[in-house]
């Protein structure tokens, strides 16, 4: 079995031979539409680049024949691990993935990082992108610290919220049991 290409190309700095390129549109269909281009001016004209979706057609810039995945297609779970097989017969090198914030997609494509042995890079939702790498993990860090809400201002509001949400459950379950028994002893008495 292949090993994760996530796993293995954050330790070492090598590329993979550039074969194919795979891109994961969890996002907004106009990145996916700046992106090609310079992907294309980057990696070469020639580089065939497929497609994983959950929209109908194909982005501008996306030659027709590209292979398109559509997620509504593999939607049990025989099915995904299908899109699986089919995906790593495609033989991908890199694999890029659209992280901008949208919740669109968002199990599939770590789905699809885990399980395929590809190089993958991170795209924000300025089109700007890095690379899951080692040498990029204070960038990873941060980025992952501004989607999970723990950096800037939003901080100690987002922490102070997950304080507080424990002593809020408590509180509505001691309202909800004193409510509920006042009820049951108010029904007793009649």
């Amino acid at each position: 079995m292949l090993t994760s290409g996530l796993v293995r190309y954050f330790i070492t700095r090598r590329e993979p031979p550039l074969t194919r390129i795979l891109l994961i549109e969890s996002g907004s269909r106009a990145l996916i539409e700046k992106l090609i281009p310079h992907l294309r001016q980057v990696w070469g004209e020639d580089v065939p680049i497929d497609l994983v979706t959950c929209y109908a057609g194909a982005p501008a810039g996306l030659l027709p024949a590209a292979n398109i995945y559509r997620v509504t297609d593999y939607g049990s779970p025989e099915r995904r691990r299908e899109l699986i097989r089919v995906l790593r017969r495609q033989r991908h090198s890199i694999a890029g993935i659209i992280c901008s914030g949208e919740p669109i997609m968002t199990r599939w494509k770590w789905l699809i990082a885990l399980r395929l042995p590809v190089k993958v890079f991170i795209v924000n939702e300025n089109g700007d992108y890095f690379w899951v790498h080692r040498d990029y993990t204070s960038n990873i860090r941060e980025f992952t610290l501004v989607r999970l809400g723990l950096s800037g201002a939003g901080a100690i509001r987002t922490i102070g919220r997950l304080l507080i949400f424990p002593f809020s459950v408590l509180f509505l379950l001691m309202y909800a049991f004193v409510a509920h028994t006042r009820r049951a002893i108010n029904l007793t008495r009649l």
